[in-house]
Order: structure tokens, then C-alpha cells, then sequence
């Protein structure tokens, strides 16, 4: 009788669910809310007194045209900056020359995603292991949160009263995120994740010089999203200026030729073109302090 009791019980627990911890089920796929790596726009401060000047360089380096200029409370907390939407064939970015102190936490955003639905953009970006910097607020032309990433990698989301209709780019720009291994896998887990991207390149063995470490190996990691091109960084963060403090990087047909037109624009090279694979680069600064990589070729 104890036999069929205990054959009676096991075919009971075999025929039943197990139920799955939370803390190790599987997260439920979230929605991609990107809309399109035109209106990925980097968040470029400048002072006031050489707003124009950089606009002016920016667009002789790359073409393209701006949006009117003019002067607006863009944070949650009083504020004035002038504001200008600078669009080229190779990336956009938005220009802010603040009037007053620029309040906490904004100017150290690196870029400003354009989504579908902010609220529930926020709300992924979280269960990906984001952590919001402030409540999300509204704009004068729609609603924008600040969000943070493992790594301490800043960025803004941003939605849109009216939708905006940008032209498609020539080339799309790279997110640069440098990363020590602490943080890199978290990183780009929670990326990945929450922008529904693929890696499409991770070269454990990269040559340190890439981000001015000669003689060391790094690891370099290519992700393509519908938010655009981001390439992360994973090294001992021993950096040397200016490497760290270039954002973004822009891709270009020709490298000489774009330089030649930056140069008579008043842009410094800080970074003499050099090669990685089929890639050429360099790294400038442009009027007003805005440090960006340029390039034309692939890396591999």
C-alpha cells in the first residue's frame, strides 16, 4: 500500500508545472521604440559666445542645414539656452549655448533618442537596468526623460508634440562608449536588450592604439540598432587625452577632403589621421570645444 502511495505521489510531481523562480525566468520582451538613427541627435554644449561659430563650422565640415535658432527653457528647472538642430548627411546634432548655469543633471547627456512612446520606452529602458536621473518632464516642443545606463553611460529619450519628418542619412554616425571590463558586458546586455540590436562585430584582440594605447590589447564591440550605429570601447581606461571624450563618430567618403574643409573652417585636429584595418581616422575639436572622431572605411 505505501508503494502505490509513493508511485501514486511521484506520477503527481512529474505530471505537475514547476514553477520557475522570478529571479531566473526569462524577462518578457519589450517593444522596439526606435524610430529612426536621423533623429538620434548628439547633445553638443557650447558657450554662447561661440554658438555660431561652431554651428557654422559643423555644417562647412559635413553640409547639411540647420533649424531656426532661438532661446528656450529645454530643462524642467528655470533655464535659458540658445538652441539649434544642425542637420547633415552624416549625423545631427542638437546645439545648446546656455544664458544661465546649466542645471543638474543635464550637460553630461551624450545623445537624445527619438521614440515612439516615452512613457513605455522609460519603463524598458528600466527593466534593462537603467535608472532614471529625473522624472520625465515636458519641452516646449514635447517630453523628454534622462536616463543612465550601467557604466555611467548618459543619454536622453525624447518624444515629439508633432511628429518630425528628417531625411534619411547619407552614413550613420557611431555611438563611441568607453568602458572598463566592470561595466562592459552589463553594458551592452541592458543595450542590446532594450534596443532590440545586434552585436555585429566583437574583436576581443584589438589593437590598443585604436584609443591611443599602443602595445595593449582591447576589446571592441560593433552594435547596430534602429537607433543607429554605437561601437563600445572595453579597455583597462588608462586613456589618453583626447580619447573618452569623443562622442560620436563620423563617417565620411573621404577622409582628407572632409579634414581640408573642417580645417578652413576653423576645426583643430588633435588626432593625426591614422589607420585601423581598412578604417582611417582622426579625432578633431571644433570651435566652442566639441571634440569628435572622423572616418572613412571599415574597422575589419
Amino acid at each position: 500500500m505505501k508503494r502505490l502511495a509513493f508511485l501514486f505521489a511521484t506520477a503527481v510531481i512529474a505530471a505537475s508545472p514547476i514553477a520557475v523562480p522570478a529571479a531566473i525566468a526569462k524577462p518578457a520582451a519589450t517593444a522596439d521604440y526606435a524610430v529612426g538613427a536621423q533623429y538620434d541627435t548628439t547633445h553638443v554644449y557650447v558657450p554662447q559666445d561661440q554658438f555660431d561659430t561652431f554651428v557654422a563650422s559643423f555644417v562647412a565640415t559635413f553640409g547639411g542645414t540647420t533649424s531656426k535658432q532661438g532661446e528656450f527653457q529645454v530643462t524642467p528647472t528655470k533655464s535659458l539656452t540658445k538652441s539649434q538642430l544642425v542637420l547633415t548627411p552624416a549625423g545631427t546634432v542638437s546645439v545648446f549655448g546656455f544664458k544661465t548655469p546649466i542645471p543638474y543633471p543635464f550637460g553630461d547627456e551624450r545623445t537624445g533618442y527619438l521614440v515612439t512612446d516615452l512613457d513605455a520606452a522609460v519603463k524598458s529602458a528600466v527593466s534593462h537596468g537603467a535608472v532614471r536621473r529625473l522624472e520625465t518632464f515636458p519641452d516646449p516642443i514635447g517630453r523628454d526623460s534622462v536616463i543612465q545606463w550601467p557604466g555611467g553611460v548618459n543619454m536622453q529619450l525624447y518624444w515629439h508634440t508633432a511628429k518630425p519628418s528628417y531625411t534619411a542619412l547619407e552614413t550613420v554616425p557611431e555611438n563611441r562608449i568607453y568602458l572598463t571590463v566592470d561595466a562592459a558586458q552589463t553594458f551592452i546586455k541592458s543595450w542590446t536588450g532594450f534596443a532590440h540590436a545586434k552585436i555585429t562585430a566583437d574583436d576581443k584582440a584589438a589593437n590598443g592604439a585604436e584609443i591611443g594605447e599602443p602595445g595593449k590589447t582591447i576589446r571592441r564591440v560593433a552594435i547596430t540598432s534602429g537607433y543607429g550605429k554605437m561601437v563600445v570601447y572595453v579597455s583597462d581606461g588608462q586613456l589618453p587625452w583626447p580619447y573618452g571624450r569623443d562622442m560620436t563618430g563620423y563617417a565620411v567618403s573621404d577622409l582628407s577632403v572632409t579634414l581640408a574643409k573642417a580645417s578652413a573652417a576653423g576645426v583643430e585636429t588633435l588626432v593625426a589621421p591614422y589607420s585601423t584595418g581598412k578604417r582611417q581616422a582622426a579625432i578633431v575639436r571644433f570651435p566652442g570645444g566639441y571634440i569628435a572622431e572622423i572616418h572613412s572605411g571599415e574597422v575589419n
